[in-house]
């Protein structure tokens, strides 16, 4: 068996530790998210499994922590992969807001951001600006942590294993179904809707983000964009544009990440950085 060979064969090894390793440490946090209370605690100890599974592979491997990509990078890096779900979540709301499959803004939303900031009930502009504003910044540097917790498994740890056995096509597809089929449970548990419908429209998101992760992680040779865009994605649908959407009888369909618009609006976004990709040699 030639060298390379060998090496191949290594590489499929310590991916699949680290997928059974993550499979079971996420198979608990799974059942406790589902059967126990309170939910939240345990979301973010299944958000904390892939960087587990990530360190306890590189020790069972024989391989240092300081393998990974911790480098911060440039901050053009991180600030772009910031704004680009800021961009994709901006505009498949508008559409759906302007296409009328959902109102803007909720009243009863903007009257209990101005009770949580202390201002006057019948303000409507002043607590959306400083709500969302917070959102962005404050709630986003609170987010990193547990988001870091995915992000070192996934961008710091799997994807590069993937790029020694797959092209950079190989690695946004397979890495993508796989952190895709990791949220399933929750989605199953929690989605409220047509399960098969939200579990497509989920995937097809989760793949098209995951060739722009791969794009930003291997072009600046670190983890910190994918942490940056993974929060930033969270926090613009979970609790900015949804919350400030107003229901009718087509909103599920197209709102949120179990919905339409927003897997339509970043595929196009990871068709431009496939391409990309493709044209920078990644």
């Amino acid at each position: 068996m030639t060298d390379t060979h060998l090496r191949k064969r290594d590489t499929w090894e310590t991916i699949a530790i680290f997928l059974v390793i993550m499979a079971g440490l996420s198979g608990v946090a799974h059942f406790a998210i589902v059967k126990l209370n309170p939910a939240s605690i345990y979301v973010g100890a299944l958000m904390c499994c892939p960087a587990v599974a990530a360190f306890a592979t590189l020790l069972i491997k024989g391989r240092k922590l300081t393998s990974l990509p911790w480098g911060w990078g440039a901050w053009r890096d991180n600030l772009a992969a910031y704004a680009v779900p800021v961009g994709y979540v901006s505009l498949a709301y508008l559409a759906i807001w302007g296409l009328g499959f959902g109102g803007v803004p909720d009243p009863d939303r903007i009257s209990d951001w101005a009770r949580q900031l202390g201002l006057s009930p019948d303000a409507t502009v002043l607590p959306l600006v400083l709500m969302i504003f917070l959102l962005g910044t404050v709630q986003f540097v609170k987010s990193l942590g547990s988001i870091a917790g995915e992000e070192i498994g996934w961008r710091g740890f799997f994807i590069w294993e993937l790029r020694k056995v797959t092209s950079f096509e190989g690695v946004a597809i397979f890495s993508g179904i796989v952190w895709a089929v990791w949220h399933y449970p929750i989605i199953l548990a929690y989605g409220g809707g047509d399960p098969v419908f939200q579990i497509a429209c989920f995937t097809v998101m989760i793949v098209s983000m995951s060739v722009i992760l791969a794009y930003f992680t291997f072009k600046s040779h670190s983890l910190w964009p994918a942490v940056f865009f993974h929060a930033a994605h969270n926090i613009y649908i979970q609790k900015i544009f949804t919350p400030l959407t107003v229901d009718n009888d087509q909103t599920s369909f197209w709102v949120d990440e179990y919905g339409l618009m927003v897997p339509l609006v970043v595929t196009l976004f990871a068709l431009y950085y496939w391409r990309k990709a493709k044209q920078e040699g990644l």
